[in-house]
């Protein structure tokens, strides 16, 4: 039993430096801020017209009310800063904590107007866990509050990018259930004609292209797309340079999606960084 533990430790709380956990926070609180004024902007917009209020299950559960243009732009703020302080460096666990119940309600309101977007899970899982690690005890990596391994590794660290890790590839294979849904069987979405469709109707002109000179070549894509979303646990496992090819494989995959459709998919993207030696590319710096 006491291996059993241990090895179950070992999967979902490996000891890693805190240096990568720092690195990791400037990434994605700076990637929230253009978010917020981007992306998910139109929280905002929302403000002006609480008849197309379309509450989700959480935000109906939290009994919140349709967001009004006081609370939007009290939310931008509280986001806005507490990124800010975060980046800077100022009490990173409790403002952390702030700026992700304030961030999940602003997503909450994003998506309760008629349009919900899948490519947030992951960075709302991370702004969730990432004020769990402590990270104020110096750069050596000792983590006296959060539990320390051997080496100056820190566990709380390693569980909190395990659960950002978790949370990214199942965004890619919750995306195959719908798939399976909306046609009956993978089988009937690999062979249709949905990426040729899409690429008529919203594709960039290099995906017109594509559809008038190599119209063959989509079958063999929407396949490969869903091999890359029903085996992405498999990336957990993986070390070294496997495992940078296969992030790199999975950008790829997603810049093929900008260039064809304007589908970019950026939150989940950044969060790909969870997977990486952060710590190395600061001490290449310095």
């Amino acid at each position: 039993m006491g291996a059993l533990s241990t090895a179950l430790r070992s999967v979902l709380a490996p000891a890693v430096p805190l240096e990568r956990v720092r690195m990791l926070r400037v990434l994605l609180y700076g990637f929230v801020i253009v978010d917020v004024l981007t992306f998910s902007r139109d929280v905002l917009s929302h403000a002006t017209s609480p008849g197309f209020f379309q509450p989700l299950l959480l935000t109906r559960l939290l009994h919140l009310p349709p967001v009004t243009p006081a609370l939007a732009w009290t939310l931008l703020a509280v986001i806005l800063i507490g990124c800010a302080l975060v980046i800077w460096g100022w009490r990173e666990r409790l403002v952390g904590a702030v700026v992700a119940v304030a961030f999940w309600v602003w997503l909450l309101y994003s998506n309760s107007y008629g349009y919900v977007a899948h490519d947030h899970m992951a960075l709302m899982v991370a702004l969730a866990v990432l004020p769990t690690v402590p990270t104020g005890s110096g750069s050596g990596g000792a983590d006296t509050a959060g539990g320390s391994a051997a080496g100056g590794g820190s566990e709380a660290a390693g569980w909190a990018l395990r659960a950002i890790q978790i949370a990214v590839v199942s965004t890619y294979v919750f995306s195959v259930i719908p798939k399976i849904l909306y046609s009956g069987s993978l089988a009937n979405w690999g062979n249709s004609a949905i990426l040729t469709w899409a690429s008529i109707r919203r594709g960039t002109p290099v995906a017109h292209w594509l559809v008038e000179h190599t119209p063959w070549l989509f079958v063999p894509a929407q396949w490969a797309g869903l091999a890359l979303e029903a085996l992405a646990p498999v990336v957990l496992f993986l070390r070294g340079k496997a495992l940078y090819l296969t992030v790199a494989l999975y950008i790829g995959f997603h810049l093929s999606t900008l260039v064809l459709l304007g589908i970019h998919f950026l939150p989940t993207v950044v969060c790909w960084a969870a997977f990486l030696p952060l710590e190395r590319w600061r001490g290449r710096r310095g």
